[in-house]
């Protein structure tokens, strides 16, 4: 099992990233928004936490920045229903942090802001997970991702004023594309409505 990766990041997106190891083997990992903003510059070494899914017809490895992420993930794929492609789109649109307290205090409001999780997701995330989660908390590192938090809030406000959680997040993503790392909610927020209105 592949457990971690570490080498030099030669490609990165909002969604993947590619990094070649000393040993001449690029990975591509598919990643959270969380670990995108964690991210170095190209050119600069990196190390993630991994998990591989193997199906059939195709290997995949996802990447994140801590292994407290890593067992976020890692437990979302043993809810019923939940494949890795919807783990990691929670994990894009709410913090480790911040999901897994939306879970544990049945917080379904926050969880159907998730796009793709309606109200019968919701419920099930929480019948499934709201006892499982207290062990992944106290394995993880405890590191504040402000970041993160400041994109959950702006996801947040976004929809509370009336956009989809979709609009909301594509609009989020294509800030934080644009160097937002070091952002305020607000700002975030104040730059997605500019983009929004065109």
């Amino acid at each position: 099992m592949i457990a971690q990766v570490s080498g030099t990041l030669v490609a990165k997106d909002l969604d993947r990233v590619e990094v070649m190891t000393a040993g001449g083997v690029a990975y591509e990992l598919t990643i959270p928004l969380g670990a995108y903003e964690q991210l170095p510059r190209l050119g600069d070494a990196v190390t993630l936490q991994t998990h591989v899914v193997v199906r059939d017809d195709a290997w995949m490895l996802f990447g994140f920045t801590n292994v407290h992420e890593k067992r976020v993930f890692q437990r979302l794929l043993t809810a019923n229903g939940v494949g890795p492609a919807l783990a990691i789109g929670m994990l894009s649109a709410l913090s480790a942090e911040r999901l897994v307290r939306a879970i544990q205090e049945k917080d379904l409001a926050t969880l159907q802001g998730v796009p793709r999780v309606g109200r019968k997701k919701a419920e099930r995330l929480v019948l499934d997970l709201a006892d499982k989660l207290d062990d992944v908390m106290l394995a993880g590192d405890g590191a504040a991702r402000p970041a993160s938090a400041a994109v959950d809030d702006a996801m947040r406000a976004l929809v509370s004023l009336g956009y989809n959680s979709g609009e909301a997040d594509k609009a989020v993503r294509r800030v934080v594309e644009a160097d937002g790392r070091g952002l305020t909610a607000p700002e975030i927020i104040r730059a997605a409505l500019a983009r929004m209105s065109g």
